[in-house]
C-alpha cells in the first residue's frame, strides 16, 4: 500500500493495488477510529459490491474509490448524499463525454445512453446520527460486465479516452466537494432540483423493485426526502423510499 495524504487536496487518500472492497477499508479505519474526510482507492478489489450485496466486477483499469466521512448530521440525512454523489459522478461522466446525454436513475446510478457507467453504494454506522459514513463510487472508465442485469457501458465503449484512475478520482474529488459544498450550506432543495433536472425516466412509465413485490407506474420524482414519487394506474400516488427502477 501507497498513501499519499497530500493528494486529494484537503483529502487523505489511501491507495491499494489489491483490496477485498474499498467500502470495507473504510468500515475498518472507521472502526479504528479514524476520522474522515479520507479517500480510499483500488486498482482491482476480490470482493466489490454493489447495492443489496450485488457483486461488483473490479478487474483493473476502472475507478473503485471510498470517501470515509465524519458527518454531523441524522442517517436520514445522510441518505441525501447519495443524490450528491450522483451528481459529482455525473459531472464526471458528462467532463470526460461532453457529447453524450448523461443521466441519473433512482437512487444512485449513472448512465449514458441508457446504459450504467457509475454506480454508489452508501453505508453507515447505524441509526441516529452515525459515527461514520462511508460513499462507494464504480465507475466503469475502461471495461463492463457484459452480464450485468441492468445495461452497462463503460467511457471506452462509448468512444471516449478514459482518464487514469488516479486523475479520474481527482476530478470527481473536485466536483464532490462542489455538490458537498452545496448541500452543507443550503440543504437538499438544490440538490434535488439539480438531480432531477438529469432524472432518467421522469415523466415515464417504470417499474420499481421493491423487497418483496415490484410496482408499476409513472415516475413523478422524488420527495423532500429523496423518496421516489410513483403515480400508479389507479391514480395512487405512493412514495418508495428503497427499490430498483427498471425503464
Amino acid at each position: 500500500m501507497t498513501a499519499t495524504p497530500a493528494w486529494p487536496p484537503s483529502h487523505g487518500l489511501r491507495h491499494f493495488e489489491d483490496i477485498d472492497s474499498t467500502n470495507d477499508e473504510a468500515r475498518r479505519l472507521a472502526a479504528a477510529g479514524t476520522q474522515g474526510p479520507i479517500w480510499i482507492i483500488a486498482d482491482r478489489q476480490t470482493k466489490g459490491r454493489g447495492r443489496r450485496g450485488r457483486e461488483w466486477h473490479s478487474l483493473a483499469g476502472n475507478l473503485y474509490a471510498t470517501l470515509l466521512l465524519s458527518p454531523a448530521s441524522r442517517t436520514a440525512q445522510c441518505v441525501q448524499l447519495s443524490f450528491v454523489a450522483g451528481l459529482a459522478a455525473g459531472d464526471f461522466v458528462a467532463h470526460c463525454a461532453p457529447e453524450v446525454d448523461v443521466r441519473l436513475k433512482w437512487p444512485n446510478d449513472v448512465l449514458t445512453g441508457g446504459r450504467k457507467i457509475a454506480g454508489i453504494l452508501l453505508e453507515a454506522s447505524g441509526t441516529g446520527s452515525p459515527d461514520w459514513l462511508v460513499v462507494g463510487f464504480g465507475i466503469n472508465l475502461v471495461w463492463y460486465p457484459n452480464d450485468a442485469e441492468f445495461p452497462a457501458t463503460s467511457l471506452v465503449a462509448i468512444g471516449v479516452r478514459p482518464p487514469s484512475p488516479r486523475d479520474a478520482l481527482t476530478m470527481l474529488a473536485a466536483a464532490w466537494t462542489q455538490w458537498y459544498r452545496l448541500w452543507e450550506t443550503r440543504g437538499f432543495a438544490p440538490i434535488r432540483e439539480a438531480w432531477l433536472s438529469r432524472a432518467a425516466g421522469l415523466g415515464e412509465l417504470i417499474r420499481a423493485r421493491l423487497a418483496e413485490e415490484e410496482a408499476g407506474g409513472v415516475f413523478e420524482g422524488i420527495d423532500e426526502t429523496g423518496a421516489l414519487l410513483l403515480r400508479e394506474s389507479t391514480g395512487n400516488l405512493r412514495t418508495i423510499a428503497a427499490g430498483d427502477v427498471y425503464f
